[in-house]
């Protein structure tokens, strides 16, 4: 059976301004140094998913930039525009019957564009066997990592220990074990007293993000689940790859109903495994995840440009063009850019999107 690869690449990035932006969100930018983050994903999975199967789900304001960015990555044809933002579960099923359009069944591994992986050859295992899973059963399987801290930032899984493993492989070049469990539940973003008690228990896994399932068994759960969107979907799916696509998308998607694939679908099915991913992952939500990317000096202080910092620790410091100098600070975040400058409490970095909603209130677009 076909493997394709589907990037979700809509997303904002606002926890992330003043870096990230409206045309050029965190997926697009080099926060590595080595290249975009969506490159980067594009270059994990095509170890996994020919080059030519692999599809980018974008917004229509991304999707020239997103082309360029990408070129000679995979073919141009394969970025959907979205005309509206309707969160995960409209992204998917529109990548879904793209496929069971032009191309029948297939094994889908859905992914964020913009997620950080250490361990690419742990990664690409893991992948080969959630793949190799989803095509053996009729069963939906997501990603879970092994939490390495009581974090309120990420949602997490509940996977059932007292049942016997759904199965599980070594990997042949990093020879770590993997193993798949059946779901018991996914809980939202808990309080820090409660994500404690998850990592004590040792049955809860970071909620990744990332999906792997047949085109088929995903798409029947939209028509079970979510009825309402699966028949916005079957109106597109209809005029693909005739002269009426472009204006029947233009129309319909906007109204396909606003909801997670996670709460819409993941949380209500009853068919869904969880295979735990050890391969240093980080979504790197904010500004507080950057020292998944960069080490820290001997105060513990992420530095990315001209600084000079006397006396400071457990800061982050990002500048692009001007000198950063700080003295005595602890744990502050500092972000440089042509036209803003953001200084918060590490504590606070999930509350960099509410600047965002201020500005938008505040009509000051020429910072969005």
């Amino acid at each position: 059976m076909e493997r394709y690869g589907i990037i979700m690449a809509g997303g904002g990035g606002t926890r992330f301004w003043p870096l990230s932006r409206r045309e050029i969100p965190k997926q697009l930018l080099n926060l590595t140094g080595k290249d975009t983050m969506v490159n980067e994903t594009i270059d994990r999975i095509a170890k996994s998913v020919p080059d030519e199967n692999i599809y980018i789900v974008t917004n229509k304001m991304q999707a020239d930039l997103m082309k360029k960015v990408t070129k000679g990555k995979l073919q141009s044809e394969h970025i959907l525009s979205e005309p509206a933002a309707r969160n995960t579960a409209a992204c998917i099923g529109y990548a879904a019957i793209e496929i069971r359009k032009k191309y029948g069944d297939g094994i889908m591994c859905v992914l964020a564009s913009d997620h950080y992986i250490k361990d690419n050859t742990a990664y690409t295992e893991v992948m080969n066997f959630a793949m190799d899973l989803a095509e053996k059963e009729d069963r939906l399987v997501t990603i879970g990592i092994k939490p390495t801290s009581p974090a309120t930032g990420y949602g997490y899984i509940k996977y059932n220990k007292k049942i016997k493993e759904v199965g599980h492989t070594i990997g042949r070049e990093s020879g770590k074990r993997i193993t798949a469990y059946p779901v018991a539940d996914f809980v939202e973003k808990p309080s820090l007293s409660t994500a404690k008690s998850y990592v004590e228990q040792g049955c809860y896994l970071w909620n990744s993000g990332m999906f792997v399932w047949k085109t088929s068994v995903i798409l029947k759960y939209f028509e079970e689940l979510l009825p309402d969107v699966y028949e916005c979907l079957l109106e597109i799916e209809k005029v693909i790859g005739t002269d009426k696509e472009k204006e029947v998308i233009d129309r319909v998607y906007p109204t396909i109903p606003k909801i997670s694939v996670d709460y819409g679908i993941m949380e209500r099915a009853d068919n869904v495994i969880v295979l735990e991913g050890d391969f240093g992952w980080s979504d790197v939500g904010s500004w507080d995840a950057l020292d998944t990317l960069y080490d820290v000096d001997g105060n513990n202080n992420v530095i990315y440009g001209e600084q000079i910092h006397i006396g400071s620790k457990n800061c982050i410091a990002y500048g692009k063009n001007r000198l950063i100098a700080t003295i005595g600070l602890d744990n502050i975040i500092i972000v440089e850019t042509d036209d803003a400058v953001l200084v918060c409490d590490k504590n606070k970095a999930q509350d960099v999107k509410k600047i965002v909603e201020i500005l938008e209130e505040q009509g000051k677009n020429q910072y969005l």
